[in-house]
């Protein structure tokens, strides 16, 4: 059941967000986190409920079942777990991004800024090949810096097309991740 709700973000910050109840009314919000300023939206709290994570694999799998997907992108690192969950429905395989120095064997890597900083992925030069078919997920598309970089290591790797899925998008704080993917196909479960 999908529908517009009002809430707040545990500091009178009003968020209008049009998606799921039972999803939204899961999701914490941490104000000033990880710097003030910052709603930071916390997953977690919808990864360690049952009925959610049913809910978020019914829908993606919904969404990427007849897309093709050879391989999913899991970015560092609450994108690892609908990632690795959906992989496990869609029969394909999983690539990690992931912060410099965690993957052993040969990388390439991407730096971005991001709210707060700026930061680098890897991914294993042997992740995917030019027949794949990739789904590039994450938990949040705010900024859009993190997604853009494991879109443009992807990219080297010329695969046959990219999608890219995100759990939550993030419009209402001047934040427009989604423009750096013009022509892309993205999807979310859930805007803000």
């Amino acid at each position: 059941m999908f529908h517009v709700k009002q809430t707040t973000c545990n500091n009178n910050y009003n968020l209008l967000i049009m998606n799921n109840k039972v999803l939204i009314d899961n999701l914490r919000c941490i104000p000033d986190f990880p710097k003030k300023g910052i709603n930071f939206r916390d997953v977690t709290t919808l990864f360690k409920n049952g009925e959610c994570m049913k809910i978020m694999l019914d829908e993606l799998e919904t969404i990427y079942k007849d897309k093709g997907i050879t391989k999913i992108v899991g970015i560092e690192s609450r994108g690892f777990v609908m990632a690795s969950a959906l992989a496990g429905r869609l029969g394909c395989g999983v690539v990690l991004a992931r912060k410099p120095g965690k993957l052993p064997a040969t990388v390439i890597k991407e730096s971005f800024s991001k709210e707060y900083g700026v930061d680098t992925i890897e991914m294993h030069i042997d992740s995917i090949e030019e027949n794949d078919v990739v789904l590039i997920h994450d938990d949040l598309l705010a900024t859009g810096g993190t997604a853009k970089a494991a879109y443009n290591l992807v990219q080297h790797f010329h695969p046959k097309k990219v999608y890219m899925n995100f759990i939550i998008e993030i419009t209402d704080e001047g934040l427009h991740g989604r423009d750096l993917f013009e022509g892309i196909d993205l999807k979310t479960l859930l805007t803000i």
